[in-house]
């Protein structure tokens, strides 16, 4: 009897969610303008025609991982918590919530963060960043305006600062060795919403 035909071992049991993953990978290491598809077939361990198999092309494993990160964020935003409460709840607890997004999606938020506009992929996600961004300087105003922040220190600064800070995490984050996202999440309140609320008169 003759012996069983072997699966196809070629792909190594890639699926496209692998495929994405190791994509990410590299991307982040190389730069994704600095990668080609022959770096991704030799990252995956396949030749470059079983890569098209799963993707179109390079282009469209970006989009999906920027996808990854934006989608993570908008979630976010529809939820019911992000729009009921004072404004200075709303804000924090999409700040604790950027922050475990981000923990989650390290990977592909970091290669978020590093996008800067060279292709039509990239300025969609940077348009989708600007609109969180509205949203996010959106809720600081209304704090300030309620008096639940300071009101002597710009919206726009603090939107920037804020996130600039929870962005910052992507740097320097290792999950092998680092803190909890609900750690980081509390340090980081702590730290910016200390200082940031309004002080009732005396």
């Amino acid at each position: 009897m003759a012996p069983p035909t072997p699966t196809r071992h070629r792909r190594r049991g890639h699926d496209p969610e692998s495929v994405l993953s190791i994509a990410v990978g590299v991307f982040n290491e190389r730069g994704y303008d600095g990668t080609s598809m022959e770096d991704l077939a030799r990252a995956l361990g396949v030749t470059k025609s079983a890569i098209y198999y799963h993707v179109p092309g390079k282009e469209q494993l970006l989009a999906r991982a920027l996808d990854r990160a934006l989608d993570g964020l908008f979630a976010m935003v529809a939820d019911e918590r992000a729009a009921s409460g004072t404004a200075i709840e709303r804000l924090e607890w999409v700040v604790r919530q950027s922050v475990r997004i981000l923990i989650d999606r390290l990977p592909y938020v970091t290669l978020l963060l590093r996008v800067r506009g060279n292709s039509a992929t990239e300025q969609a996600a940077l348009g989708r960043r600007r609109e969180f961004d509205r949203f996010v300087s959106h809720l600081v105003k209304e704090a300030a305006a309620d008096g639940s922040i300071r009101p002597d220190v710009d919206p726009a600064l603090v939107t920037r600062l804020l996130f600039g800070t929870v962005n910052s995490i992507t740097e320097w984050y290792q999950p092998a060795r680092g803190a909890s996202a609900e750690d980081l999440a509390d340090a980081l309140l702590k730290m910016t919403f200390d200082g940031l609320r309004g002080r009732p008169a005396a």
